[in-house]
This record gives structure tokens, sequence and C-alpha cells, in this order.
């Protein structure tokens, strides 16, 4: 599995659409809005390293609103967490 980190600068008026259309496309896990030098982080999981240039390339790059993307790959995992439970509250 390959994941890639992928930095969105995104039209500001845009944000909450660009995100939605990142997350829902296929190879992005999660889009985090966050603050800073950049409006978004979209984390992708794939298979190899074509399927990151299909997603970041192919895709998120021509999502509208997208200005601009900055791509990480990451090569080692130092923790696993399981972010759905560490965010549970408990009302099962």
């Amino acid at each position: 599995m390959i994941t890639a980190i992928v930095f969105v600068k995104a039209d500001v008026a845009r944000i909450p659409e660009v995100a939605e259309a990142i997350a829902a496309l296929s190879g992005v896990s999660e889009v985090y809005s966050v603050t800073g030098q950049i409006d978004l982080i979209a984390l992708v999981r794939v298979t190899d390293h074509e399927d990151v240039a299909r997603v970041v390339a192919d895709a998120i790059n021509k999502v509208p609103g997208v200005m601009e993307t900055e791509t990480h790959i990451a090569f080692r995992a130092y923790s696993q967490h399981d972010l759905e439970s560490a965010f549970s509250l408990g009302l099962d």
C-alpha cells in the first residue's frame, strides 16, 4: 500500500465543495481542512505509483477550485492509530 499526503491550495470561496469533491474520488481515504499555508490535506492510499499519478494528476488537480497541489509519498509508518475508536464518543 502506498500512502501519499497531498497538500491542496484551493479557491477560498469553494473550500467545502473542493473538499467534498476530492473526498469522493477513488483512492482518497480522507480529506482535512487545515490552517496555515494550505487549505486541505488529502490522504491517498493506493496499491502502486501509477495509481498515485492517476489520483493526483488525473483527478485531484482537475477538481474545479483546486489551485495548486504538493504531493509527499510516505515510505515508512511509525504508528498505526485507529482514528475511529480514538474519536469514539462511546454512544453505542
